[in-house]
């Protein structure tokens, strides 16, 4: 059993989740609620998780999660934390629920609509260490979040947010790779991509921080290896155990910062909630590679070099190619337009993009007409 403290505390194993109940009362979670989607709950894995709690039946279930989460779908969670009486969370699913039950945990203490808090409308030092705790348990290996000081939620008024505080850190993730053998191979393949974004991202970003590179590396190295293999064959153990632990890797690094990538995929997602966060990184990340080659910092110390010899490439100029091979292999959509996504939008992309949380810290500060040539190159 790895038990690995760096942001948070993780335990990394396979059956994992059998420790949900020990973890429950070490950090004081007496009426914990499950926070989950549709999906996972029909999968059984809500069943399953439960299963090893003293009182099953008595723990409320709030599985109204949508995709993209959303104020009201927090408010329904708040609703139904604030009534049961409970005093702690268990996320169990992928970014979204968990992303999600971090929204619930910081409204059970804190007044006021959702977007005060966000980090762009300087919500970072309003969020206080009262955030009920959470305990984040992930199927997908994609967003991270488990490990990951924020949430990304859609506000009343339809924006896509970031919400950064060190109190929105779950105080324990349990990563037990057993719980993602059953994720279809489309899922796999666009929450894998999600993934290697991030810890694309986070390397290429600007900030001075050696940690956050060294771990973006290796959980580069370890998603690029292996998702084509966990995409095939689902019930590959080794493929899932490496899949995991890249969207561990990839959160853990991004408190470096991300990129034009996301800032991009931000915005799309909020004006169309039905776009899949992962598909539209995988999609964009060619693009914003091009852009970001002639960043100073990318070119004094040689990152796309580092980058290319992570994922086994001889030329680093082959970068953006070898992501839209990859893609194309996995089965991920094309381009933008495949998504649903038309040039009709781009102004309000653009316009959010410029505003979000991760337009700063890529390492190549990009203008309006910078977010018009991407876009329009990832059509």
């Amino acid at each position: 059993m790895a038990v690995i403290t760096y942001i948070t505390t993780v335990q990394f194993d396979f059956g994992a989740v059998a420790l949900l109940a020990q973890e429950c009362a070490r950090i004081g979670i007496r009426r914990p609620l499950l926070v989950t989607d549709a999906g996972v709950r029909a999968a059984g894995l809500v069943d399953r998780v439960l299963a090893g709690l003293a009182a099953p039946h008595e723990v409320p279930v709030f599985d109204g999660t949508p995709a993209n989460p959303t104020e009201a779908a927090v408010r329904a969670g708040l609703q139904i934390y604030r009534d049961g009486g409970c005093d702690g969370i268990v996320a169990l699913g992928g970014g979204s629920p968990i992303d999600l039950a971090k929204g619930v945990a910081l409204l059970a203490a804190h007044d006021g609509p959702l977007q005060d808090y966000a980090a762009i409308a300087g919500g970072v030092a309003r969020i206080t260490p009262a955030v009920a705790p959470v305990i984040a348990i992930p199927t997908t290996a994609g967003t991270g979040s488990e490990v990951g000081r924020g949430a990304i939620l859609i506000v009343e008024d339809g924006r896509k947010l970031g919400f950064l505080s060190p109190y929105l850190v779950p105080k324990l993730a349990i990563c037990d790779p057993e719980l993602t053998l059953g994720l279809p191979p489309y899922l796999t393949a666009a929450t894998g991509m999600d993934a290697i974004s991030h810890c694309i991202e986070t390397f290429l970003a600007s900030a001075f921080n050696p940690p956050a590179d060294g771990i973006a590396l290796d959980g580069l190295w370890r998603g690029w290896a292996h998702i084509e293999q966990a995409v095939r064959d689902g019930g590959d153990r080794e493929a899932r155990k490496h899949m995991m632990a890249a969207s561990m890797q990839g959160a853990m690094a991004f408190q470096k910062g991300l990129g034009c990538v996301h800032s991009l995929s931000h915005a799309i997602g909020g004006l169309d909630p039905r776009t899949h966060h992962g598909s539209l990184n995988a999609v964009l990340l060619p693009t914003v590679l091009a852009f970001n080659a002639d960043a100073p910092n990318v070119r004094a110390e040689g990152r796309m070099a580092r980058l290319a010899q992570a994922m086994g490439l001889a030329d680093p100029a082959a970068l953006p190619d070898a992501v839209r091979a990859l893609n194309a292999r996995l089965g991920l959509p094309s381009g933008l337009r495949a998504m649903g996504v038309s040039e009709s939008l781009f102004p309000q992309i653009i316009a959010r993009a410029l505003q979000d949380h991760t337009h700063l810290t890529n390492p190549r500060l990009a203008s309006a007409d910078d977010y018009d040539a991407m876009l329009r190159a990832s059509l």
